[in-house]
């Protein structure tokens, strides 16, 4: 589990799966630019009078710890937030909103694509935060032995009671028509609820869903090194090269000895005493840059543009004859605090079981690519504009570090969740994927393949970035999104005619 916006920008909190630290913090930091534009927007346009703000009912549901087992009688709460303001009564449908690793807010009924529709449609709008994150938790929840009950198939079984749940409260029968909605992992959770519950879940839009198990996941990089040379978006090969060149001197100081200097010059939090120490560092550095291809136009650090005028030596701030090495010391300067490089500090924040009710679960999320996903985004292959220390070994001796999941099973739970879900070539039908070109998650997702009698539609967004369909359109939007929200909107209306058709 890294684009400042207008005060009336309507925007989604986005849940997307990463496995680097930084990468983490700066979803996080996405995470929080999003709520706080939430509640600004909401402020001023009931301000303006341009909308009264919907009452969002705040509530949780019991689940089974363990809805595989009748034996186990132990629950742990899930919170949920409700939104009837659009809803046209018992005959409307319903979209229920797909929680991830992140905690999810009342903004998840309130803004964002799928609430427009919402409104269009006279739906009732549900979402369910996902297990074991966020205020979905037990005291104990991320105790290791606890965090064998938070899996993709125990979520959907979340899932399918809470659709019981929400069908009784409100007298729903099937008449009733549910959409679900989910980006990045809950895309794929969204897309796999269809294919599992196809009687429960009419339709089913996956934005930014890598619904292919990857353990590793190098194209990862690939395609953060394709963006940068996206002139589209800001790239050109000098920018990409010029990335090549820093972390080649980053690795060559690290390699001869000139440790110390280099956790001055990047302002390490502290010394980097070991060999591990040093990859994270430079995970640290690919981080910032992986993120900001990412999130690019979706947050407040820099887009791409912005950072190929520091690492080309464009930028005004730096002189023309510094180094590759020291442009990537000024880009890692633009960074709130220090850079964590410590590996034994990493650690024991992973083994750290405290509960944090708001943000992103970062352990949790580390078990899941452990014991589902993969997803470690490694740069052993060439085309990889980073450092070759950034191995698989690196990064999976996590699972074993922290939860005691040997390496050698990764593997296997891998390949068991893609024989399950049935990888990025499933059989299902009224399942819309969505994806922006220089995400990185495009990879492991559903593609176009030019088969128009492919049951699987897929969009593919050109100069776009992470689940940024997710978002509330507005005007400056640009349009090859703006297309693309409109064939989502078709989509989702099809559906719902369909399935009126069906009835009669």
């Amino acid at each position: 589990m890294r684009a400042s916006a207008a005060v009336c920008v309507c925007a989604l909190l986005l849940h997307c799966a990463s496995s680097g630290r930084i990468l983490s913090r700066i979803k996080e930091h996405v995470y929080r630019i999003r709520y706080e534009e939430a509640k600004q927007y909401l402020l001023l346009c009931a301000t303006a009078g341009q909308q009264s703000i919907p009452m969002v009912k705040e509530e949780y549901i019991p689940q089974p710890l363990n809805h595989f087992d009748s034996q186990c009688t132990e629950t742990i709460p899930q919170r949920f937030f409700v939104n009837e303001a659009f809803w046209k009564g018992h005959h409307g449908p319903v979209f229920v909103y797909i929680g991830g690793e992140s905690a999810i807010s009342e903004s998840s009924v309130l803004l964002g694509h799928h609430v427009q529709m919402a409104e269009d449609h006279g739906a009732l709008l549900v979402a369910l935060e996902h297990r074991f994150y966020g205020k979905s938790i037990s005291p104990d929840g991320l105790q290791t032995e606890k965090l064998r009950f938070l899996s993709s198939q125990q979520a959907l079984a979340d899932l399918v009671a809470f659709h019981q749940y929400i069908s009784e409260r409100y007298s729903l029968s099937h008449n009733n028509t549910w959409i679900s909605f989910g980006g990045s992992y809950p895309g794929a959770l969204s897309a796999w609820f269809h294919d599992k519950f196809p009687h429960l879940i009419y339709g089913a839009v996956a934005s930014s869903a890598p619904v292919k198990a990857k353990l590793d996941f190098s194209a990862y990089n690939k395609v953060v090194g394709e963006s940068l040379i996206n002139e589209a978006v800001g790239g050109s090969d000098k920018c990409v090269n010029a990335v090549r060149e820093a972390f080649a001197a980053v690795e060559a100081a690290l390699l001869g000895g000139n440790e110390t200097q280099v956790a001055k010059d990047f302002e390490c939090c502290e010394p980097l005493e070991t060999p591990a120490d040093q990859i994270e560092l430079v995970q640290s550095l690919a981080d910032i840059i992986m993120g900001t291809v990412q999130y690019n136009e979706e947050w407040d650090f820099m887009t791409i543009a912005e950072l190929c005028k520091v690492i080309t030596n464009q930028s005004e701030a730096i002189e023309q004859e510094t180094e590759a090495y020291n442009r990537l010391v000024e880009l890692a300067a633009e960074k709130e605090q220090c850079l964590q490089a410590s590996h034994k500090q990493i650690v024991l924040e992973l083994q750290n079981t405290t509960i944090h009710t708001a943000g992103v679960g970062e352990r949790q999320w580390y078990y899941q690519t452990c014991s589902e996903f993969g997803f470690y985004q490694t740069c052993e292959d060439a085309k990889c504009p980073f450092s070759r220390m950034l191995t698989l070994q690196s990064q999976t001796e996590i699972c074993s570090l922290v939860f005691g999941i040997p390496q050698s099973s990764l593997p296997s739970h891998i390949a068991f969740t893609n024989r399950y879900y049935g990888a990025n070539h499933p059989h299902t039908c009224r399942v819309l994927y969505v994806n922006g070109d220089i995400d990185p998650w495009h990879e492991l997702s559903v593609l176009p393949n030019g088969d128009k009698g492919d049951n699987n539609r897929s969009i593919l967004i050109k100069s776009t970035a992470h689940c940024a369909d997710m978002n509330t359109s507005k005007d400056g939007d640009p349009p090859s999104l703006k297309e693309a929200r409109q064939e989502i909107e078709r989509h989702v209306a099809l559906w719902l005619k369909m399935a009126m058709w069906e009835l009669m």
